[in-house]
């Protein structure tokens, strides 16, 4: 006969699925290669949030699972079954427990995004647009001018300010771990430091049409002294089709209206 309250065995259940499951989830490679200084500790926040959250969830499957299998209906058995009473202790647990984990969880996080994204000195400024479907990439300490390719410097903090065109889309670099909607009237920011050389990819992960998926350009993050070659030939280069020729000083219609414009 099955013992009233199993709790051994759904404990060794729990127990064993949870260790399996964190190893598996640790194992896997989610993100591509990190390219900035803070990508590591977005990896470990992320690795953390993974440890917390598994656990969570083989508890939640193991008694529901039991609880469907040991309390399923018996052919032909139409009662409504056996009545069962709150628990308060256990409501309260449930409560109170959950909610010391997300506040945790969430005060590590912004204690995370809060030092990747500090300020730094002597940024880089680079102005994102967005536009169904493409990106350019405007460098206002450079004479404003704009190119199709985000080149950056490795080594040295680059701050985005990102404004659309027309419909919201969202920039993200994977290999930057960062990302930001950009929302139409609205100009977002995030911050990084480029601290390994390569080419990455630039995507939209806010469906925006029906080209979402092509809306796809490259960061390069090449050495200083290839970044001032770059940019010297680019300035004489002619601006990206639909855009203000660069050195015209001129922004897109939405970034006249800003929030966070100071930071």
């Amino acid at each position: 006969m099955e013992p009233k309250h199993p709790f051994r065995q759904l404990f060794v259940a729990w127990v064993v699925s949870s260790a399996v499951l964190i190893a598996g989830s640790l194992l896997i490679d989610w993100f591509p290669t990190a390219a900035t200084k803070g990508a590591h500790e977005i990896d470990t926040l992320y690795d953390v949030l993974l440890i917390v959250s598994v656990p969570v969830f083989t508890l939640t499957m193991t008694v529901a699972i039991y609880s469907v299998w040991r309390w399923r209906a018996k052919p032909g058995d139409m009662s409504d079954g056996v009545p069962i009473h709150g628990n308060t202790r256990l409501e309260i647990a449930w409560v109170i427990v959950p909610t010391i984990m997300v506040t945790s969880l969430a005060a590590y996080a912004w204690i995370v995004l809060n030092d990747v994204e500090a300020k730094k000195a002597d940024e880089l400024h680079v102005h994102v647009i967005a536009q169904q479907f493409t990106w350019h990439f405007r460098y206002p300490q450079y004479g404003n001018f704009t190119s199709d390719q985000l080149y950056l410097p490795k080594g040295r903090a680059v701050k985005f300010d990102v404004n659309t065109l027309d419909v919201i889309h969202s920039f993200w670099v994977p290999s930057f771990r960062l990302k930001t909607d950009t929302v139409p009237g609205l100009t977002t920011h995030i911050r990084v430091t480029p601290d390994r050389l390569g080419e990455y990819d630039v995507v939209c992960a806010e469906l925006c049409g029906p080209g979402h998926s092509t809306m796809r350009e490259f960061t390069h993050v090449v050495t200083p002294s290839a970044f001032q070659a770059w940019v010297q030939k680019e300035k004489k280069a002619p601006a990206p089709g639909g855009i203000p020729p660069g050195g015209g000083g001129k922004t897109p219609p939405v970034a006249a209206n800003t929030i966070g414009a100071g930071q």
